[in-house]
């Protein structure tokens, strides 16, 4: 497959070795056009929508997008498949499962250890990945970008390389009764190491974080605050430019979950001004085991190493090692590089299809959905925070959440049952768990009224 291929579409050939690792990302296969540059022909048109001279899109044409998702083709239990378990991973489009077996087919090499052919052009996707997440997320640099395997890591590397070393008996980290466990467990670790505790900031009936009391907590104790940008459970959408000013304020470094945020919002963290921002790549239409940590350049050149072997370092003798600048620093080992050709792959997907477009997709869909589901004999839609995400946790009474998880199963419907991953906020609600209806741009009207009508015929066969 040539450079110029189908599935990456870019005139550049990959560099020569030498050239360094920021020509090595320009010239990617498929990295976009610097500002200036013309774009290739082909990436004019994603999934059939055509870009405007304004960057926009002239229309969406999303019943053509749909058609990118092989998956959603098929049948489960001989029903036609109607998957709203995005907030737990997203499908794949087939611009994304080529890149990854274009990859293992054409370029298979590990990156950064050959001055051959395959090693440079393993190398140029990867640290295409870095690029385009900087750009996707609107940090100022590549460089202010970790490649991990996703938001759990992230917030690893966070807790044990940037808040052990600064943690002391009697200090706090503050986090919100929303939290996905990513963002309680790695800090009640340290905490418990360091003789440090957890604060909580309360959230309303509605799944509303109180604003207020979130900075009434920001005591001088506090050292540290974790915050999820929108929620896996509830879909609300937290002010986080507002708190991480009030925290910034205070000299409290605040981090950004945006695992659920990422996939559906335009994204910008600079405009944020949060100090630490977190993303994984499977909710966002990419592979598994791919996501990455933003941080501020200056907090992440002053962070040790997490973990330590190859890559990572500059030079290893058995008197002592220094270790490679930041972001690399943070990188030992063989990355999941196949995954990140696939990232690269699902991030210019959505930037073609444009992340304003799609959550404006995404809320006509929970427009649609959620007074037809509220009109459901005894259903308890949990979270109703104004312009939350297209997210519907709910229960009907007199049905256990897996049983009806299971019975929609049946009916080729895919929901999520449990705790989603939030055992603090199912305490909160009084509740073992939910189900969880989560929507995305590929989704229907049709699919809805489906999943409405396979609701009737398992309170039916249950009644």
């Amino acid at each position: 497959m040539s450079a110029q291929s189908k599935t990456f579409p870019h005139p550049n050939p990959p560099p020569r070795a030498g050239e360094g690792d920021e020509r090595a990302a320009r010239q990617s296969p498929s990295l976009p056009p610097r500002a200036g540059e013309e774009p290739a022909p082909e990436a004019l048109l994603i999934g059939g929508a055509r870009r405007a001279d304004g960057g926009g899109l002239e229309r969406i044409e999303w019943m053509k997008i749909r058609q990118d998702f092989p998956i959603l083709q098929r049948k489960v239990h001989g029903k036609p498949l109607v998957y709203l378990d995005s907030a737990n991973t997203s499908q794949k489009p087939r611009q994304v499962i080529e890149a990854v077996d274009a990859f293992y087919r054409e370029h298979n090499a590990n990156v950064s250890r050959a001055v051959h052919q395959l090693g440079e052009e393993a190398t140029a996707l990867y640290e295409g990945a870095r690029t385009r997440l900087a750009a996707f997320i609107g940090a100022n640099h590549r460089d202010e970008i970790v490649l991990t395997s996703g938001t759990t890591m992230a917030t690893n590397l966070v807790a044990y390389s940037y808040l052990l070393p600064r943690l002391k008996p009697g200090d706090a980290v503050l986090v919100t009764a929303m939290e996905h466990h990513a963002d309680i467990v790695p800090w009640q670790l340290i905490c418990k190491s360091t003789g440090a505790h957890l604060k909580v900031a309360p959230i309303n009936e509605a799944g509303e974080l109180i604003v207020d009391k979130f900075i009434e907590a920001l005591t001088p104790e506090v050292k540290f605050a974790g915050v999820v940008h929108v929620s896996n459970v509830l879909g609300t959408v937290n002010p986080v430019k507002e708190l991480a000013r009030e925290c910034r304020k205070r000299g409290i470094p605040l981090l950004v979950d945006g695992s659920q945020a990422a996939p559906h919002l335009p994204l910008d963290v600079k405009s944020i001004g949060c100090d630490f921002y977190c993303v994984t790549g499977h909710k966002m239409c990419g592979p598994t085991g791919t996501g990455a940590l933003w941080a501020r350049r200056e907090l992440l050149e002053a962070m040790p190493p997490f973990f330590g072997g190859g890559e990572m370092i500059k030079t290893v003798s058995f008197e002592g090692t220094t270790f490679a600048d930041s972001p690399r620093r943070f990188e030992a080992g063989t990355p999941n590089i196949a995954g990140f050709a696939g990232l690269v792959a699902a991030i210019d997907y959505l930037s073609g299809i444009g992340m304003a477009n799609v959550a404006a997709r995404e809320h006509e869909l929970l427009e649609y959905a959620t007074p037809r589901l509220q009109a459901i004999p005894g259903m308890r839609i949990f979270g109703s925070a104004p312009g939350k995400a297209a997210v519907v946790s709910f229960l009907v009474d007199g049905v256990h959440a897996h049983d009806l998880a299971t019975l929609l199963d049946q009916e080729g419907v895919a929901v999520r049952s449990g705790h989603h991953c939030a055992h603090p906020l199912m305490q909160f609600y009084g509740v073992a768990a939910t189900c969880r209806a989560s929507l995305a741009f590929w989704n229907t009207e049709a699919e809805i009224d489906a999943f409405v009508d396979a609701i009737g015929r398992v309170r039916k066969l249950l009644a």
